[in-house]
């Protein structure tokens, strides 16, 4: 499966633990990431300084669903389920 263009929902719902260029500490879940363009490309695709976390996602049916609505709502889910006690 290939990311949907201009979607940007795992910039915006999981957390981000790692730095990223322009948000040092990283990002809470929920909140758009720095680098996410007004057209919810990824800035830092294909550049070295791209996290390691984001470098390893790779979309798949049961994150991503079939609209952005479904990967906003699908990847907040996991994030609630994953989150540490």
């Amino acid at each position: 499966m290939d990311c949907r263009l201009g979607c940007g929902a795992c910039c915006i719902a999981p957390s981000i633990s790692s730095p990223i260029p322009g948000m040092p500490w990283g990002k809470p879940a929920g909140v758009r990431c720095i680098q996410l363009t007004e057209a919810n490309l990824c800035a830092l695709f294909g550049k070295p300084e791209r996290p390691e976390v984001c470098r390893r996602l790779r979309p798949q049916l049961a994150m991503c669903g079939s609209s952005r609505d479904d990967a906003l709502r699908n990847l907040a889910q996991l994030e609630t389920a994953s989150a540490p006690a």
